[in-house]
Formats: structure tokens, sequence, C-alpha cells
């Protein structure tokens, strides 16, 4: 059994046990939360019917606050002199799926 989730804007692919890094949550590790189902499979069975879907839910777990890699940014414009460089580092945290529940 897997399930498609939503969480910060992106959708992913999860099932019991997987370890998943999303966008930053609030929250302390270790604290349980919920997240937003937009498809449910379970063997043969596909259930994508939003009214079926709100019967599921998806739990899971905070295990830590991490930064994603350094992308570096330079921006460049022809004969002007000008040069900017910038650096980001998203921040995520990793979230264990704990249980994939139909009500």
């Amino acid at each position: 059994m897997y399930a498609i989730v939503k969480t910060g804007g992106k959708q992913y692919k999860v099932a019991v046990g997987d370890i998943v890094e999303v966008e930053k949550l609030e929250g302390e590790p270790g604290t349980e939360i919920s997240l937003q189902a937009l498809l449910v499979v379970d063997g043969t069975d596909v259930t994508a019917d939003a009214a079926a879907l709100e019967k599921f839910s998806v739990t899971g777990k905070l295990v830590e606050h991490t930064k994603g890699p350094k992308i570096r940014i330079h921006k460049f414009k022809n004969k002007t002199g000008y040069h900017k460089r910038q650096g980001h580092r998203q921040k995520l945290t990793r979230v264990e799926v704990t249980g994939i529940t139909g009500k």
C-alpha cells in the first residue's frame, strides 16, 4: 500500500516506513503529524475521489530538521561589469511515515 501526499506545494509517493525529506514543517522532532492524501493505492484498488480520500489518513513522525545542498546562483550581464553571486540552502524536514489507514 502506498499513497501520494501533498506538502509544501509538492507531491511525494510514500509507504509505511519511508523517510521523506519535505520542505520545513513546524514542530519538534518526535512530533506526530498528518499529511494530506491525494491518491491511495492498495494492491489493485486505487482511490482518487476526494470524498473517499477523506476517510484515509497518512500519519508521520518528524525525525529531524536539516538543510538541503548549497545552490550557487550567479547573475551576469555582458559588457556592463555586473556580477552577483548568491547561495541558498533550503530548510528541510525528514518525516518518517508511520501509517496509512482507511477509516
